[in-house]
């Protein structure tokens, strides 16, 4: 087994209108990673992570060779659409984070102890997963980065089929393109709902490496719902390495949250990481 590890101290302020205690707070992390071969030319791996004595996610994985890679996973090793749930570039947080956490309209099914499979077939990615708890839910990505030097597309897709009868439908397609030290992005996403309505969010995004440490990223993420006014995010990063030690910045600003008019937050986060 190998092991690895992350801390990371934060300091977070959040809207005068927000009641979020101390704004100080550390997180920690341990990674056990291991594999081995077998006698058929096969091999398995395995990942246990845990956050503040927490199992936050772990899978056990078969690599078949040019049959693709199966296995059993939970939590943030992440399967299926997943894996292009947010794909726009920050140098910080994610855009719609750190303002009240709202992670309104961003895609994702359930993956606690989900089926996975992923392989790649004339250059185009693909990943799913199938979870079967009190829902059923199943999901697919696809990535191609064969058409353009520097570019990437993708297309993720997920069915959520509720105990009760009730279906929804999610989906996500994004393009990034990186040039030089830019990078771009953009994402759309919907999520269509038999007993709601249906949610469609657009982010966009650029990231530039000033040099081998420094990077700096502007994005924004609205958030559409028929009859609501839209929730709209914007977010500045910044973000310096220094061997094992990351410090990073992002500034938020966020407009109508959970679609409620004139809810109008800001704040930002500042925080100190450590790999070792």
């Amino acid at each position: 087994l190998d092991v690895s590890g992350n801390a990371k101290i934060s300091m977070k302020s959040a809207d005068d209108d927000e009641v979020t205690g101390n704004s100080f707070s550390m997180d920690k992390g341990i990674k056990f990673t291991g594999s081995g071969d077998l006698d058929n030319g096969m091999s398995v791996s395995y990942l246990y992570k845990m956050s503040d004595s927490s199992h936050t996610s772990s899978n056990v994985l078969i690599d078949m060779g040019d049959a693709g890679v199966a296995g059993i996973g939970r939590g943030n090793s992440g399967a299926g659409i997943r894996t292009v749930r947010y794909k726009i570039p920050t140098a910080g947080e994610e855009v719609w984070d750190d303002t009240d956490t709202d992670d309104n309209g961003i895609v994702g099914t359930g993956d606690s102890n989900a089926v996975y499979y992923s392989n790649s077939f004339g250059g185009v990615g693909f990943s799913g997963s199938y979870h079967k708890d009190d829902d059923t839910e199943k999901s697919f990505a696809l990535t191609y980065s064969g058409l353009v030097d520097g570019l990437t597309i993708g297309y993720g897709e997920g069915d959520v089929e509720q105990t009760t009868g009730t279906k929804s439908n999610e989906s996500t397609m994004f393009a990034k393109y990186t040039l030089g030290s830019a990078t771009v992005g953009i994402q759309i996403s919907e999520n269509d709902k038999e007993s709601a309505s249906d949610v469609e969010t657009t982010g966009i995004g650029i990231s530039y490496q000033v040099n081998d440490d420094l990077a700096v990223s502007y994005g924004s993420n609205t958030v559409e719902t028929v009859g609501s006014t839209d929730q709209e995010a914007t977010a500045i990063g910044v973000s310096y390495t220094m061997g094992s030690l990351g410090i990073a910045l992002s500034i938020h600003q966020a407009d109508n949250i959970g679609h409620t008019s004139s809810d109008d937050r800001e704040g930002y986060q500042l925080g100190l990481s450590f790999a070792f």
